[in-house]
């Protein structure tokens, strides 16, 4: 069974054509940078022949244009993996945030096309980018069974202590206002490989999602007992361009005092804020060169960046009793040597202690970057958002 894996985020797609249940990988790739400059499509198929890499470094003004792109590849008759788009028997997709509405993988109909869009303002910067996936794969994929796996089932587990606000009860049980969180599937899979890694069924194990968005889940034996992100997937660490945590006096002062609609208000924390409102640029590459030049806004930056993630390392510290690993993951996570250096720095009271040249060496595998003796094991996993997807697709459909 090929299923191919849609996965939209705020400024980029992956993807990969995965053949279940072996979990074989046909092709995969990423549309990069959407919206901004140098966005690029990149895209590797696996034959028998051996590799296929193409990369296309052109304008890519949209989700839309992005997943066209990405379809033309699929099916090239040079470097296509498929000759038919009928070949795709089942297409997964990331959908951001499901509510309460939504805890389980399921089947894509209108009906669920119309709850995701009522979803939008929940998450403004990846429904609609998610929906508009599916409105375009099921144009191109037309013979395919479309399945949505959404990125607040895996914080279901957590408990009302950590998912209810301290708001008149009214507003969680007649309009679900909660905390859902986001990022699910990257944290399910990392947090398990982290677990395997340990060989402990009963672990303890913070999950660090930094990419364009970012969140963390404090994982007990397994289950998440509490994660950053809230409602929306605005607030909690500071992002590309979303604030994160911030004083809700911010919101009142910038609508009384200074004439902001709410509108503008929504536009300012989601899409002017956090790294780009800190130093003009949204992307961590971007800001390591004017870190490295010395600029002093992108120094800041980066120091308020790891400052955020240490403060909701100790508090999940507290939560779960105890730390057996914390675990980077997803774009910055994953790559970013800095981040990870800054975020380390002065946490050995929680016996948190990195290997700086093990921290340093670059590797595409699950690696320990923390010292020999270093109580709490501090480890780079690769995030597989769509093996993860993939394998709930299949075991839905079996």
């Amino acid at each position: 069974m090929n299923i191919f894996v849609i996965n939209s985020g705020s400024s980029s797609i992956k993807y990969q054509l995965i053949s279940m249940p072996e979990a074989t990988v046909i092709c995969t790739g990423m549309v990069d940078r959407i919206g901004l400059p140098g966005s690029e499509v990149k895209y590797k198929a696996y034959r028998a022949s051996g590799e296929i890499v193409k990369n296309e470094i052109r304008p890519i003004p949209d989700h839309s244009e992005g997943l066209k792109l990405v379809a033309k590849f699929l099916t090239d008759t040079e470097i296509g993996v498929i000759s038919d788009p009928d070949q795709v028997h089942v297409v997964g997709h990331r959908v951001v945030h499901g509510g309460e509405k939504f805890s389980q993988t399921q089947f894509i109909t209108e009906e669920a096309k119309a709850k995701i869009k009522d979803l939008f303002p929940l998450a403004p910067l990846h429904n609609p980018a998610n929906y508009l996936g599916i409105e375009v794969a099921e144009s191109i994929f037309a013979q395919a069974k479309q399945i949505a796996v959404f990125d607040t089932a895996f914080h279901q587990t957590m408990p009302p202590v950590a998912f209810r606000m301290a708001i008149p009860h009214e507003y969680y049980e007649k309009d679900g206002i909660r905390a859902y969180g986001f990022h699910g599937t990257s944290h399910k899979y990392v947090s398990e490989k982290a677990a395997e890694y340990l060989g402990k069924k009963n672990s303890k194990v913070i999950t660090i999602h930094l990419g364009n968005g970012c969140s963390m889940a404090a994982v007990k034996d397994g289950k998440c007992i509490d994660t950053s992100m809230g409602l929306g997937p605005m607030n909690g660490l500071i992002m590309g361009t979303r604030a994160g945590d911030v004083d809700q006096s911010v919101i009142f002062y910038l609508v009384n005092q200074l004439g902001y609609s709410l509108d503008e208000v929504n536009t300012v924390l989601n899409k002017k804020s956090g790294m780009l409102g800190l130093t003009g640029f949204s992307d961590m590459r971007d800001i390591r060169v004017r870190y490295d030049a010395g600029e002093k806004a992108a120094i800041l930056a980066y120091q308020l960046y790891a400052y955020h993630i240490q403060k909701f390392i100790g508090s999940y510290a507290a939560a779960l009793n105890g730390l057996d690993a914390i675990v980077f993951t997803a774009g910055v996570g994953e790559n970013d040597v800095l981040t990870r250096k800054l975020v380390c720095t002065e946490m050995d009271f929680l016996g948190i202690n990195l290997d700086e040249e093990k921290n340093a060496a670059r590797s595409a595998d699950l690696r320990a970057i923390n010292t020999v003796d270093s109580p709490v094991k501090v480890l780079v996993i690769p995030t597989n958002e769509e093996l993860e997807i993939a394998r709930q697709c299949f075991e839905l459909l079996h």
